[in-house]
């Protein structure tokens, strides 16, 4: 997967693009979190973007089915890591959500400030229970969070397919716009945001969230 950063007027654009659906992999976590550190000091404002058609399939099916089951387990923790580092991130994190969103790419949207979909034939589902695999105790700080009370039960337990207007009314997206200005709409959106006085901004976004981020981190071992 190539993982890019760009600077422009001081909001870092992060882009994912494996050139297929965007599967996660333990290289490609690295690199997102060293562009996520890079754009951390270099910016003031993140905006995440995946590729035309998917924002992120999930983990890799190879690693996560796999026999060797500590690759699994330490994909799986990779990416919550990485959810946690957005959740606890200072500044505005902005996700431009071009399509598909499962998984664990559904989680690094519940852990961005603004989401932004756009209209498609895309589906957006958190679809652990259809696979037969229990959710871990860091995804459920984020699950609580974000997700509509009345979509609750069928987003954790029942791994409910949602398109993107759907996703809003769940809490997995913000706003939609149409095919293909996801990024721009990203963009304009951080770069609003990072006029708001930077100190009160973190402290506001930051405020009660330190035991969901001790949550987190004992679960993931951090």
């Amino acid at each position: 997967m190539e993982v890019s950063l760009d600077v422009i007027d001081r909001v870092a654009k992060v882009r994912l693009d494996d050139g297929k659906k965007n599967a996660i992999t333990r290289t490609a976590l690295a690199d997102l979190e060293q562009a996520i550190d890079e754009a951390e000091a270099k910016s003031d404002a993140l905006v995440l973007v995946g590729r035309p058609g998917s924002f992120c399939a999930g983990f890799d099916l190879a690693t996560m089915i796999g026999d060797d089951q500590r690759a699994a387990a330490a994909l799986g923790r990779g990416g919550g890591g990485l959810a946690r580092h957005l959740w606890g991130y200072p500044k505005p994190v902005v996700a431009a959500c071009t399509g598909h969103a499962f998984t664990i790419g559904a989680l690094w949207l519940l852990a961005s400030d603004t989401r932004i979909g756009e209209e498609g034939p895309f589906k957006i589902s958190m679809t652990e229970t259809k696979l037969g695999v229990p959710l871990t105790d860091w995804a459920f700080e984020l699950l609580e969070a974000r997700i509509a009370k009345p979509h609750y039960v069928a987003v954790v337990a029942q791994s409910k397919v949602y398109d993107p207007q759907g996703a809003v009314a769940a809490g997995f997206l913000d706003e939609v716009v149409p095919r293909g200005e996801s990024e721009a709409a990203a963009m304009a959106a951080a770069g609003e945001l990072t006029k708001l006085p930077a100190s009160a901004y973190a402290a506001n976004k930051l405020a009660g969230r330190g035991p969901g981020l001790e949550r987190m981190a004992r679960d993931l071992g951090a």
